[in-house]
């Protein structure tokens, strides 16, 4: 079988190698917002109530636990957050399984935006094949089921 010339070419590259500058700043910036996150959770002090850890940052208490002795569908995230700073994962999920989940999460594009704001590495181009319609709906269930966990252990 004979090859030829055009058959040997690699195919042309659509996307840089490395990220540009304006995607590396976008990345650092992206970094920090996760970090002061992250950080402000393990500053903040976890209520014992399992909610009302934000009221520490000078926000009002949640109005739906307030007038309905019920659970907003956010309730305890910040507590969780705050439970997972602290290193204690298994109170943090109980308390809230999709702060849990968004801690690590937050923490997961942190260290990305991270090594690409440093590097250059486009791992954005690893990733977003993976945000699918499919993820948003295993996200929504997720969301919805630490809603549902969270009005039967209130």
């Amino acid at each position: 079988m004979q090859m030829n010339k055009t058959s040997l070419r690699q195919p042309e590259r659509t996307t840089p190698l490395r990220s540009t500058l304006g995607e590396r700043i976008g990345a650092a910036c992206i970094a920090a917002l996760c970090l002061t996150v992250l950080s402000l959770s393990a500053w903040l002090s976890p209520a014992a109530d399992g909610h009302g850890t934000h009221t520490q940052l000078g926000l009002t208490p949640c109005m739906w636990a307030v007038t309905l002795d019920k659970p907003c569908p956010t309730c305890g995230m910040t507590t969780s957050f705050s439970h997972a700073g602290e290193g204690s994962w298994i109170t943090s999920a109980s308390t809230q399984p999709m702060g849990a989940l968004l801690v690590l999460m937050t923490a997961g594009v942190f260290w990305g935006s991270l090594s690409q704001a440093l590097t250059g590495a486009r791992l954005s181009s690893v990733i977003q094949p993976a945000l699918r319609p499919r993820f948003f709906l295993i996200f929504g269930v997720l969301f919805v089921g630490a809603w549902i966990y969270k009005i039967a252990t209130w």
